[in-house]
């Protein structure tokens, strides 16, 4: 479906050039939802604008839905731009039309005769969940209502790909979710392949199937989403993972456990799809003369599976201590010393 093939993008400064995109290569599914996680300057804004030819490649390749936008323009890239929506961060509505009016506008540039574009426009206003909200005005709506206008207007042309700019940057947590939800919806339904840029790990770990990391303009790592949660490799992967993975008071808390118990061990154990249903605490205490705390424990749900993360204070006798360790290794869970009292 997307063929990104060593891709550079440079800029010219008054510093000198800017290497923006650096030798991307990249294979996107159809149907697939897929990630572009960086924070930044890593160059995710670019790589996703080069996909619908706002942005061209300074050299390499990028083929969408069997055209090559890098290479096409005027009237064939006009055209390819069919197959190809977007949605951004700050919606991009037209402020002087109202929600159905918002969604009709690509509609009536494509040409699309007024009693074939009423019916188009119910339908995409049911799919996004704007009934009685058509005839409101873009100042009327809350940030989460806007971007549906602006996924329906997306929608409105059938695109076999839909860009996400930062979609749910502007948008609370509670909204952010639910426009995520959306997306999962769309993409069952419609089989549409989606490319969305964030700098959230959250963003990725609930909606994608694979991610791309990236750094310095470079894709340092790619993968499923739950490999690289449980596996992460490049440092600012670990760093994207333990957003999700890691609450802040994570750090905090384990300090001021070993302050008041300064023997014993601070373990991280990691837990991947069926593994996060085992009863492995309780073994641990019925198998080992040791005390086990809790301390912090999370499990994420992705597109592939569920990933676990518990933080425990083990306390006991260091052959005990040791001895647990090896057998929650033997049991599918990872398992890591981070703290030792």
């Amino acid at each position: 479906m997307i063929s990104i093939k060593n891709v550079q993008k440079v800029y010219p400064s008054k510093q000198g050039q800017v290497l923006a995109v650096d030798d991307v290569n990249l294979e996107i599914n159809a149907g697939e939802i897929f990630g572009v996680i960086g924070y930044s300057g890593a160059g995710k804004s670019t790589l996703i604008r080069m996909l619908n030819g706002l942005e061209i490649p300074s050299s390499g390749s990028v083929v969408v839905a069997n055209n090559e936008v890098s290479h096409i323009r005027g009237k064939n890239l006009r055209k390819a731009r069919q197959d190809i929506s977007m949605i951004f961060q700050h919606f991009n509505l037209l402020w002087s039309r109202t929600v159905r009016e918002n969604i009709a506008f690509p509609l009536e540039i494509a040409g699309v005769a007024k009693e074939e574009r009423l019916k188009r426009v119910d339908e995409l206003i049911k799919l996004v969940g704007l009934e009685g909200r058509e005839d409101a005005y873009p100042s009327q709506l809350s940030g989460g209502q806007k971007q549906r206008v602006g996924i329906a207007r997306a929608l409105a042309n059938n695109p076999k790909v839909l860009l996400c700019d930062e979609a749910t940057s502007a948008l609370d947590p509670q909204t952010t979710d639910s426009i995520l939800e959306l997306l999962v919806d769309i993409n069952e339904r419609l089989g549409l392949t989606i490319v969305l840029i964030t700098h959230e790990m959250h963003v990725i770990r609930k909606i994608c199937h694979r991610v791309a990391v990236m750094e310095s303009g470079k894709v340092v790592e790619i993968g499923p989403v739950l490999e690289v949660f449980k596996n992460p490799q490049e440092p600012i992967t670990k760093r994207f993972v333990q957003q999700v993975t890691e609450p802040e008071e994570t750090k905090e808390t384990i300090e001021h456990l070993l302050e008041k118990f300064p023997a014993g061990q601070v373990v991280q154990l990691t837990f991947v799809g069926d593994t996060t249903g085992q009863p492995l605490i309780t073994e641990l205490i019925r198998k080992y003369d040791i005390t086990v705390n809790i301390l912090q424990g999370k499990i994420s749900h992705t597109q592939n599976g569920s990933y676990g993360t518990l933080f425990v204070h083990l306390e006991g006798a260091e052959s005990e201590i040791a001895s647990a360790i090896e057998f929650i290794g033997t049991q599918q869970v990872g398992v890591e010393v981070i703290a030792n009292g």
